[in-house]
């Protein structure tokens, strides 16, 4: 059995236990995986990886000149996770919720990707994964977040409330189904830090 094919069958046994965790049948394809780490070099240091899956992304990361000891791969599916582990090695793996991000990588990344699959996901949710992803990236680093959408899959609420804008870096119809990448960028951690209860509070997303 090929690598493919093996990426396909674990992914496929994943979709079929929980659709709306893993939302596709199929792992994301190379010309994705070429895109989303376009602007990411060995020059990034630290990148943290969301939802990594079969390691689509993590390999384009490699490819890209990123060392495997810089990457930190955040899974919360177990098989998956023992997957990547034999993978790549030397990679940080964080068998956990996205959402839990803040808890590892000290160290402040210069990168995040993620190929979560943020649109079913309740806003609240996608607010503590982007809350918690920015607090740990540096000044100045960036998000690249992959969707299916023609749209931003970041809602517009969780954008303002964290004063991030998000630009579309680019798509490809080399994918199935075809896919686009949005960076968001421009957080400011401390109204981060204070927000969060306020929305949770107040109900903005309901």
């Amino acid at each position: 059995m090929t690598a493919l094919t093996m990426d396909a069958y674990h992914f496929f046994r994943a979709w079929m236990r929980d659709p709306l965790r893993v939302a596709s049948v199929t792992p994301s394809g190379k010309a994705l995986a070429d895109l989303i780490v376009r602007e990411i070099g060995p020059q990034t240091g630290r990148v943290i990886e969301l939802g990594p899956g079969t390691g689509v992304f993590t390999r384009a990361l490699l490819r890209r000149g990123v060392a495997e000891e810089d990457i930190v791969l955040v899974e919360m599916g177990v098989e998956f996770a023992a997957l990547l582990q034999q993978r790549f090695p030397k990679a940080q793996i964080a068998c956990t919720d996205a959402a839990r991000i803040a808890r590892f990588c000290p160290v402040p990344a210069g990168a995040a990707i993620s190929g979560l699959p943020l649109l079913s996901m309740r806003p609240e949710k996608v607010l503590a994964i982007l809350a918690g992803t920015f607090a740990r990236l540096g000044e100045g680093a960036s998000l690249y977040q992959f969707t299916y959408g023609l749209r931003c899959p970041v809602p517009r609420a969780v954008l303002d409330r964290l004063g991030l804008s998000a630009v579309r870096i680019g798509g490809t119809l080399r994918n199935v189904p075809p896919a686009f990448v949005d960076r968001p960028q421009g957080l400011d951690l401390r109204k981060t830090v204070c927000r969060i209860p306020c929305i949770a509070q107040r109900g903005v997303f309901r």
